[in-house]
């Protein structure tokens, strides 16, 4: 619970004492993943400081690391386990020793588990921002050998996973080293500024040497501004752009036939799906120019080497999956592939090989449920109806589609719900019994770059403030407890943590024990089709793999209309935001919480700058503050993703707008077929 004095924050500290310097790492869901040297002085953080052991990240981070340590001692501070006093959402606790909030837990389990079976436990997390250590670990023995649901943790990444996996494995992907060898290069829904800012500096850098720069986005973010082309595209028909490239390659005699003959499989099901797709259906589909649209295939089809950055903004509608498929396809259709600079870049996070040998029991096939149905499984779920909620790693009430039903769902008296949580979240706010975690600077863990090929270890730099616990610790008291161990398995994270190393690849486990950064066997700088392959069951590329055609209601690379109507005509879409980690650091002042609008859709709308506007659909309703650039496409609103209910003058962020609906494939998110209508907010 927060506690009632503000306790000192790192640069407060008393300037007496000697000063040291932990070399850590940043953990947080970003690409980047970058080395950190942290200032200590009386055992109190200071300053929070780039450091050059990765040399990706090279000495500089991003302004929202170099504040963490705002949230380690900031008054929103979890300090001490708690138990609900008062009406839920009030945030109000009794503090409690850790017995007794964990003998209250162990009971409110065995009686779930007694009365409606395991399966009415629901276990809801998400990994953005842990490594090795702090998630799929003794979590996972936990609700695997109790029985409970399982989750799947799709918010974020399932379709593009999902494509990638399908296509290619997830082979290696081209990293930021080698973007200034690009003659084109493609940002296609991704912002680098906003979120992993280590690329800009090899983007700009291939541009100086006299690379071609696309950008893919409904905004015009600062790369986009720079590049040679930037296509607008209205949200949710990137597959359909995608498609009319393929169309060009094919029809033109500009694919490369040897090499999809010897490395591909199912090239004719894309050539056919793409056929419909001239430049000038797909142009008037995105809401783009024909002729734009037309000089990015051919500037793709004359450049090489040419890189293909396919991100995750892509992915969040109707048609995300189809259209990272589409994207990924892109390479192996034009020929990119086996030079240096050439092919696709997107995630690397498996590029390790890591088999998680120290999870402790098998998954078993008990009831699955969507994360992004949370509202659903709160409010409508009967066979077993969920009976109890344990939430840590993720922040479901600010994050999630449906926030109305998920609130909702979060308010029954007969749920009982726990959150393990760093700082009082929106989600912690209803919560039955509160336990505080660590953060990344106060307990261990491996951190992976997803963008490069890195992994490091994460130092803690402090020791844990107030009684906060790392996640290792408390997952296996509570298995311990339940009777779950073996007497030879960890129980906490210094044993787990030489678990893990145990299980690490050689070449990473020599590394950490000799204080250096590993490197995998086939190098940091893979080149793809010379240094790494698919990792597919034949070896070779499948550009419309069977699953995912048949799990696609339409079929892979189908493109489903546009959802908006005459009553809520405007896209909403929710990017990153330059200040938080999805919705971390989403307590501290300074969130971006304005409707981005362009001045067309102002005008017809009679709206100003800096006027308060409700932005609403048949789900909720968001007040808010309006900013009129032309930033943005016409038709097109945005406001940012990981905002607090804090942060908005109704207490309402824009997942209150969003349907949860999911994905063609993968089951995602369709954070961006929130269809909405903006008028003015009516004087108090």
């Amino acid at each position: 619970m927060p506690s009632s004095v503000k306790p000192p924050r790192g640069r407060d500290v008393q300037l007496n004492g000697p000063i040291s310097v932990v070399d850590t790492a940043c953990p947080l869901d970003c690409p980047d993943a970058c080395s950190l040297a942290v200032s200590v002085q009386n055992g109190k953080v200071l300053t929070i400081d780039g450091s050059k052991r990765n040399p990706v990240t090279d000495g500089f981070i991003c302004a929202k690391v170099r504040k963490f340590d705002q949230r380690v001692y900031g008054p929103d501070r979890i300090l001490s386990p708690g138990i609900r006093k008062g009406r839920k959402g009030d945030g109000r606790f009794e503090t409690v020793t850790w017995d007794a909030a964990m003998a209250r837990i162990v009971e409110k389990m065995e009686e779930a588990k007694a009365k409606w079976g395991a399966e009415s436990i629901l276990p809801y997390s998400y990994g953005g921002s842990n490594g090795l250590l702090t998630q799929n670990t003794l979590d996972a023995t936990l609700w695997r050998r109790y029985g409970t649901s399982r989750l799947a943790r799709t918010v974020c990444a399932a379709p593009t996973g999902a494509a990638n996996m399908g296509l290619y494995g997830k082979m290696p992907a081209v990293v930021y080293e080698d973007y200034p060898d690009a003659k084109l290069i493609i940002l296609w829904g991704v912002n680098p500024n906003a979120s992993g800012i280590h690329l800009i500096p090899y983007v700009r850098e291939a541009q100086s040497r006299g690379a071609k720069l696309v950008v893919i986005d409904p905004r015009s973010t600062q790369l986009g501004r720079a590049a040679d082309v930037h296509l607008a595209v209205k949200p949710g028909t990137d597959v359909v752009v995608a498609l009319a490239l393929h169309r060009f390659l094919f029809a033109n005699g500009l694919a490369d036939t040897a090499f999809l003959d010897e490395h591909a499989t199912h090239v004719d099901a894309l050539r056919e799906r793409a056929e419909p797709w001239t430049f000038a259906r797909a142009a008037e589909v995105a809401g783009v120019d024909a002729a734009q649209l037309e000089q990015v295939a051919r500037l793709y089809a004359e450049s090489s080497p040419a890189l293909v950055r396919c991100g995750w903004g892509l992915e969040r509608n109707r048609n995300g999956g189809s259209a990272a498929a589409a994207s990924l396809a892109l390479p192996a259709v034009g020929g990119k592939f086996g030079v240096r600079g050439g092919g696709y870049s997107m995630s690397n996070s498996a590029s390790w090989g890591i088999t998680p040998s120290w999870i402790g029991a098998d998954e078993p096939e008990t009831r699955l449920v969507n994360m992004n149905h949370l509202g659903r499984a709160l409010l409508e779920y009967t066979d077993p109806p969920v009976q109890m909620l344990f939430v840590y790693n993720c922040n479901p009430a600010a994050t999630v589609p449906d926030q109305r039903r998920i609130i909702e769902g979060l308010q029954r008296d007969d749920l009982f719900t726990v959150v393990f949580e760093q700082v009082m979240t929106d989600t912690a706010m209803y919560a039955d019994v509160v336990l505080p975690a660590t953060t990344f600077l106060e307990n261990y863990d491996f951190a992976k770059s997803y963008g490069n090929i890195s992994l490091e270890l994460v130092r803690p730099v402090i020791e844990p403030y107030g009684e906060a616990r790392p996640n290792a610790d408390v997952f296996g008291e509570l298995c311990t407890r339940l009777g779950l161990l073996h007497d030879d398995e960890p129980a906490g994270e210094l044993d787990l943590m030489l678990k893990v190393i145990e299980g690490l690849p050689p070449q990473v486990t020599d590394a950490i024990r000799e204080d250096r950064v590993p490197a995998p066997p086939f190098g940091t700088r893979p080149i793809q089709f010379v240094d790494v392959f698919p990792n597919t069951p034949d070896g070779k590329i499948d550009l419309c793999p069977v699953d995912l055609d048949a799990s696609a209601a339409a079929g892979l690379y189908a493109y489903q209309p546009d959802p908006g109507t005459e009553q809520y005509p405007l896209a909403l879409i929710s990017p990153a935001s330059e200040k938080t980690i999805s919705s971390t650091l989403g307590e501290l002042p300074g969130a971006d919480t304005k409707l981005l609008m362009h001045p067309d859709d102002a005008a017809v709308r009679g709206l100003e700058d800096n006027d308060g506007v409700r932005v609403f659909n048949a789900l909720g309703e968001v007040h808010c503050t309006l900013s009129v650039l032309p930033t943005i496409r016409p038709g097109t609103v945005s406001l940012a993703k990981g905002l607090w209910r804090r942060s908005m003058r109704n207490s309402q962020t824009g997942t209150a707008l969003v349907p949860d609906t999911l994905t063609d494939i993968g089951g995602g998110a369709c954070f961006n077929d929130a269809r909405v209508q903006v008028a003015s907010l009516p004087s108090a």
